[in-house]
């Protein structure tokens, strides 16, 4: 039984229901799946601090803590973590809502992936300067 855990206090990046069409005949969530949907909120965040395109270029850490059903509605949290030049690493992490009549919180995965920005012909190009405070 895993600790009962409440949803991050921040508003989630993705929100999404898995489907029958996504899962295996055992009703476990395909893993490739929510890779996918892991890609996709965190190229989120790093589609914003690029300013423009980004593209995917490492998962550099992915764990699948816990099994996802059909029906589980999971949320996305995922944060940029650090920047160099061209490149822009984000943390993301997935939590399922259960059995949501008795709001059962489980953490699923964390991972960690790293975008670089692209300029139209998909090249490297530097991020662009963060605005100034006011």
């Amino acid at each position: 039984m895993n600790d009962p855990i409440q949803l991050p206090d921040m508003h989630p990046t993705l929100r999404v229901m898995p489907v029958p069409a996504d899962a295996n005949v055992h009703g476990d969530v395909f893993g490739g799946w929510i890779m996918a949907q892991v890609d996709i909120a965190g190229a989120i965040p790093a589609v914003r601090r690029a300013g423009g395109r980004v593209a995917t270029v490492a998962v550099t850490s992915f764990v699948f803590k816990n099994p996802v059903l059909v029906g589980d509605l999971l949320s996305f949290y995922s944060r940029v973590v650090r920047t160099g030049r061209t490149s822009i690493t984000v943390d993301v992490e997935v939590f399922a809502e259960r059995n949501r009549l008795q709001a059962e919180v489980i953490k699923v995965t964390e991972a960690t992936l790293v975008y670089v920005a692209t300029d139209e012909q998909r090249k490297p190009r530097e991020l662009p300067p963060l605005p100034a405070a006011s």
